[in-house]
């Protein structure tokens, strides 16, 4: 008998091999990546070796083909992933579809499990996605049932069928999106007197900065948006939800400025039946609780690329009860 050993990493497409004699090898994507890169490596050295082994070898023609078999190398692993990507991308996209579908329709469907769990200003933070240009966070308790009735009441004399942008900087109606919602402008000047929406507005770009490295202000951004669902039972046709899109831009471009990059919905009242949140393409089913909020940002801040589609999102039919929430766009 004999004992070997190994280590598990959190690296994807782990194998391991138990090989006669009991010996142990433990392979994951980057093991498997780095051998790949040795092989190249030293199928390029052989070939420069047998130039340098001829007479009247040219040291800079050497290393030129030595360069290029490299190229030629990377280029070639580079275009086999791109596809491998493409096409894996391609069957994520089309399941997502059915996911999206059963999650909503199935009230029962538990939460998906965060990744991992932290703390801002003593409020649980569940982290679901952490990737640098697609982040998911749901905040507990993040707001207060004063905050929302002060939301509520500046929002009862503005509500208006919900709209969407027209992709031209207005809005329409959609058939994508059913609901009432109201833009309500904070007054900041009321903010140390303890207004309670400014309150609220300053803990939003708060935690935007806790994790983005902007320093974004309020100046310029987005009034903050009251949007109330209503259920009319599970017979209606057209129940009151927000089919999947993304709040800014998702295709893994460049950031354009001044647009979208981050997002907060706060969640003040909840149905009975109905209206989770989802993130079909990450696969995150979020069934939040009374006061808490969901943060999500799409745009990585180190090469300022926007997400590919990670965080495009959807509000499940609401079936029976109300959904209230509050909602800041945040600019950058």
């Amino acid at each position: 008998c004999r004992v070997d050993h190994f280590t598990v990493s959190s690296n994807q497409d782990q194998t391991l091999f138990i090989r006669e004699g009991i010996e142990v090898e433990h392979t994951d994507s980057k093991s498997i990546a780095s051998k790949s890169a040795s092989k190249l490596l030293d199928e390029c050295k052989s070939t420069a070796k047998r130039q340098l082994s001829k007479d009247g070898a040219d040291a800079a023609s050497i290393l030129e083909e030595l360069t290029e078999c490299v190229q030629n190398g990377i280029a070639a692993e580079i275009e086999m992933a791109n596809e491998e990507v493409s096409f894996q991308a391609t069957i994520r996209k089309s399941m997502a579809d059915s996911w999206e579908n059963y999650t909503c329709a199935d009230d029962t469907v538990n939460a998906t499990e965060p990744k991992k769990e932290t703390k801002w200003r003593q409020r649980n933070v569940n982290i679901m996605i952490d990737r640098p240009a697609s982040k998911i966070h749901v905040i507990e308790d993040f707001l207060s049932a004063d905050e929302c009735m002060a939301v509520e009441n500046a929002a009862k004399p503005l509500l208006h069928d919900a709209t969407v942008a027209d992709g031209s900087g207005g809005s329409e109606l959609s058939d994508s999106r059913k609901a009432k919602q109201a833009g309500i402008e904070v007054d900041w000047d009321e903010e140390e007197d303890g207004d309670l929406i400014a309150r609220l507005s300053r803990r939003v770009y708060d935690y935007v900065n806790h994790v983005l490295p902007f320093d974004i202000q309020e100046n310029g951004q987005e009034d903050l948006m009251s949007i109330q669902y209503f259920g009319r039972g599970p017979e209606d046709e057209t129940p009151d939800r927000y089919m999947p899109h993304c709040d800014g831009d998702c295709t893994g471009l460049d950031f354009k400025p001044g647009n979208r990059m981050a997002t907060i919905v706060m969640y003040c009242e909840m149905p009975e039946l109905g209206g989770a949140t989802n993130f079909r393409n990450s696969g995150v089913h979020i069934k939040p609780k009374q006061y808490a909020a969901t943060f999500f940002s799409y745009i990585d801040p180190v090469k300022m690329k926007m997400d590919d589609g990670f965080t495009e999102h959807s509000g499940c039919p609401v079936v029976e009860g109300e959904k209230k929430i509050v909602t800041q766009w945040v600019r950058l």
